[in-house]
């Protein structure tokens, strides 16, 4: 199937902006997630999860140009940034942490 250069414009400008910002949005989540439960000192914990989180940013980036379609990578960075930002701000209680 051959798609036209509009169709290949916004397919790029959806990847451009999936790796942008749902790719920030990921680290971000990821950060925050790490944050809360790695098993370290506070200091420790942040900085660790600080600069993983450029990692998370690099392999959202490549799965978003590696994705079938702009959609199926808005839908899964989405999804994964939700859930770990989720995780991260589950309440006190519920949380497993020695």
């Amino acid at each position: 199937m051959s798609l036209t250069l509009s169709q290949r414009g916004l397919d790029l400008a959806g990847r451009i902006t999936a790796a942008l910002f749902g790719g920030y949005a990921l680290a971000f989540g990821f950060t925050a997630f790490l944050t809360v439960y790695l098993p370290l000192s506070r200091p420790d914990r942040v900085v660790t999860a600080s600069l993983l989180c450029f990692a998370v940013w690099v392999a959202a980036v490549l799965y978003a140009f590696a994705a079938r379609s702009a959609w199926r990578a808005w839908l899964w960075l989405a999804v994964l940034a939700l859930l770990l930002g989720l995780f991260a701000y589950l309440p006190t209680e519920w949380r497993t942490r020695p």
